[in-house]
């Protein structure tokens, strides 16, 4: 970590690679010789077509993304794709949704201005510290599609099974998951990402979706919206969010120049399990989701007192580690450890938690 610089925790838009920092910082004056910064130039010009070409040919190296998926770089975040997957997917009507946190939820009201989303499971009783297990939940085989969101950042917990949906086909949002771990994408009809946790600053979306599932929307969608129009535009029938996806070209770099997803997941899993370690031996913290259930990218904890609570995220951010206070839905604390945070960052907070332990018990 360069001097001066804190880890950050925060859950998005958050910590991204140093090295595509640097590259980015290097290339802002003048991309690749042409004498302007990405952000100065034309989304039509050829230097631009390129530099999208690529990021979409990075990832569907990273994801093994296959030919009959279409990759659509994409705006309005995670929130618009609640109302975009619905327009375009909902042909009968029907879709189930499981609601294991927030997010999941606001997809599934959203829906419901647009058809009659079958609800087949919400833990918000059990504080969403847990995934359903798959015997407990009756799906549809007349459904649309299964809508899942596939880590819940607000909550700690991540799917760490794939959903069997039969022939209907499987919706995830991975905004806080996706290049974390590998992925078999076939498994899913579209996987949709805010870019701003784990790929890009914020203003990016993508969608990966199966060529079979477009062209079914709604007569009255916003063009904007219809993945069919996105699609055949090559993402460019208005302007894309040019910069992010320029970043988002340099992250996939990034990852490939680190041995690609496998890599990284064992990172992921190393890290997690520093922290996970040490809140199953702590007497103070107490992990927030079940052990079976737990992500590898937002650890959420507390200790059960909010003043001692508050006082843990202050003394913590004096020391470099920032963005820790937890979700006003969940209370406690909780640690975004995203591809980008290094090993270094969690060590150090497990170390400050150990003392913070000491001096509190």
């Amino acid at each position: 970590m360069s001097e001066n610089r804190v880890y950050n925790f925060s859950a998005g838009p958050s910590m991204l690679p140093e090295a595509v920092l640097c590259r980015a910082r290097d290339e802002m004056l003048n991309y690749n010789g042409s004498g302007m910064s990405v952000m100065e130039m034309s989304h039509r010009s050829k230097v631009y077509d390129e530099i999208i070409k690529k990021c979409e040919a990075k990832l569907r190296s990273l994801l093994n993304i296959p030919e009959n998926y279409k990759v659509l770089f994409l705006q309005g975040g995670a929130s618009l794709q609640f109302a975009s997957v619905p327009l375009n997917l909902m042909k009968t009507g029907k879709a189930d949704y499981i609601v294991t946190g927030q997010f999941s939820g606001k997809a599934a009201k959203e829906a419901k201005k647009y058809g009659t989303p079958n609800v087949v499971s919400d833990l918000k009783e059990e504080v969403y510290k847990r995934i359903p297990k798959a015997e407990e939940l009756t799906l549809s085989p007349d459904a649309d599609y299964v809508h899942i969101c596939a880590n819940n950042t607000i909550f700690g917990t991540h799917w760490n099974y794939v959903l069997d949906t039969g022939n209907v086909p499987l919706v995830a949002d991975m905004s806080s998951c996706i290049l974390s771990e590998e992925i078999d994408v076939t498994k899913y009809g579209l996987i949709y990402a805010g870019a701003q946790k784990n790929m890009a600053p914020a203003g990016l979306t993508v969608v990966i979706v199966r060529e079979d599932l477009i062209g079914n929307a709604r007569a009255d969608i916003p063009t904007v919206m219809d993945y069919a129009v996105m699609a055949e535009n090559d993402s460019m029938y208005n302007t894309p969010s040019t910069y992010p996806i320029y970043v988002c070209g340099l992250v996939l770099e990034w990852i490939e120049s680190i041995g690609g997803i496998a890599e990284l997941e064992k990172i992921n899993r190393a890290k997690a399990a520093l922290l996970y370690d040490y809140l199953d031996e702590s007497e103070l913290f107490i992990a927030h989701a079940d052990r079976d259930s737990r992500s590898l990218m937002n650890v959420t904890f507390r200790t059960g007192n909010e003043e001692l609570d508050a006082k843990f995220v202050k003394e913590a951010a004096a020391e470099g580690l920032v963005s820790l206070k937890g979700h006003r839905s969940v209370g406690g604390m909780r640690a975004s450890i995203y591809n980008a945070m290094p090993v270094e960052g969690v060590e150090k907070l497990v170390a400050f938690m150990r003392d913070f332990e000491a001096k509190n018990k």
